[in-house]
């Protein structure tokens, strides 16, 4: 199969079907051996995550891209805070007006395994923020505790922040990927981009170990490489 080109990872799935497969005949008794079992598996090379350039990411957020009103305010502000704080969809979707301090520019989230944490937030999310709370009030009174609503006033919902993320960075980026967690990624790269230690970005993102972190570095390594390759006179 690897003589024939096949990718590494069509070989692994195809290895692993067979592996599957004479385990069920062990257990028949069909056959006295898995002659598979020990067959090595070729490396798969790691899929870096996609992620949106630094400058259209500023450009979305501070060149009139977002109608004036509740809906375009509020659908800034998703933008802002998955790009601003790296937070999952699921912390989005759970995140509270309690949730959130201005006043130390900071949010805590509960995050995978129900493990919370504590994430720093620009000084220029902290308007945005408040021109939120100041929209939403005006629209539903005193909300329904839950940070970011629809327009009908009741908690956001998975589908409609992805509406909301692949409209606008679709205007901005030719890239196929188009998802909140997309705006994750370009935070953690952005952040590496810019010198922050990989164990504090390890720590802003959640992440359990320090290998699920690594993969970032994979990302501003080529960036690098291409930079010099275009660069140096004799890349």
């Amino acid at each position: 199969m690897m003589e024939e080109k096949l990718s590494p990872r069509s070989v692994r799935r195809k290895i692993s079907a067979l592996r599957a497969f004479f385990r069920y005949l062990l257990k028949l008794e069909v056959v006295e051996t898995n002659p598979v079992h020990d067959l090595p598996l070729p490396k798969a090379r790691k899929r870096l995550p996609g992620f949106v350039e630094e400058g259209s990411l500023n450009h979305l957020l501070d060149d009139g891209f977002f109608p004036e009103g509740f809906s375009g305010t509020r659908d800034k502000l998703v933008i802002a805070l998955l790009y601003g704080t790296g937070i999952r969809l699921n912390e989005l979707l759970t995140l509270t007006d309690a949730h959130v301090d201005t006043g130390q520019y900071q949010i805590k989230v509960l995050g995978k395994r129900n493990k919370e944490r504590i994430i720093p937030f620009s000084r220029s999310l902290r308007p945005q923020i408040e021109a939120y709370l100041r929209e939403r009030e005006a629209h539903f009174g005193a909300g329904c505790g839950m940070l970011v609503v629809t327009d009908k006033g009741e908690p956001v919902y998975e589908k409609l922040i992805y509406r909301i993320v692949r409209g606008y960075l679709a205007q901005v980026t030719l890239s196929d990927k188009k998802s909140p967690h997309v705006l994750r990624h370009s935070y953690a790269t952005h952040l590496l981009n810019k010198g922050a230690d990989l164990n504090a970005v390890k720590e802003l993102l959640g992440h359990a170990n320090l290998g699920a972190t690594e993969i970032y570095t994979h990302t501003t390594f080529e960036k690098l490489h291409a930079i010099y390759k275009q660069a140096h006179p004799r890349g």
